[in-house]
């Protein structure tokens, strides 16, 4: 399990992390599930709804089986993002790995609403960017961020993202089309 220790001297000097990723397991479900009902109008305001299956009995855990999966496959590496105090307060994701020629990922996150603007996400992100490139040996990753979603911005350009284009009306969300920036950060 990797960590991050903030940049604050007064919590660096005693070494706290501010959060730590693990891949889901089974024992994660309870946490897992509690983490998705309660946030999922917060998630659903800027992101499409997940399918009504997700949310029945054994969706989450049926969703945690093919996260495994697909990190088995190398396919895609899901992780949870835990504060110092153990509680689930993220989830950042690698889909849609591409080997051969490219060596890439795009990059997916979330914070718990009761958790945005405390650090997380930005520590999560580089945490992720760390095993996508150290463990999984990619060279790019890139990123979709809606222009209004300020803070997702932020948290890709304090890790190093670089924008690199902008889609006009190409996500729709609720009836409604959005654009889309685009960006990416490279291995070292």
């Amino acid at each position: 399990m990797l960590k991050a220790t903030p940049s604050s001297p007064t919590l660096s000097e005693f070494n706290v992390p501010i959060v730590s990723l693990s891949p889901p397991t089974s024992k994660d479900l309870e946490d897992l599930t509690a983490f998705e009902f309660a946030n999922r109008a917060f998630f659903e305001a800027s992101i499409n709804a997940r399918p009504l299956s997700y949310y029945a009995a054994a969706g989450i855990q049926e969703a945690i089986d093919t996260a495994i999966c697909e990190a088995v496959e190398d396919k895609g590496y899901q992780f949870l993002a835990r504060n110092a105090d153990g509680a689930l307060v993220a989830r950042v994701n690698l889909t849609r790995v591409r080997r051969e020629h490219f060596h890439g990922a795009e990059l997916g996150y979330r914070v718990a609403q009761s958790h945005t603007g405390k650090g997380y996400a930005t520590e999560a992100v580089r945490l992720a960017l760390h095993i996508a490139f150290q463990t999984l040996k990619l060279h790019r990753i890139e990123a979709s961020v809606r222009p209004d979603n300020t803070g997702s911005i932020q948290v890709l350009l304090r890790n190093g993202f670089t924008q690199y284009g902008r889609s006009t009306r190409s996500f729709q969300l609720a009836g409604q089309w959005h654009d889309l920036c685009h960006f990416e950060c490279h291995a070292a």
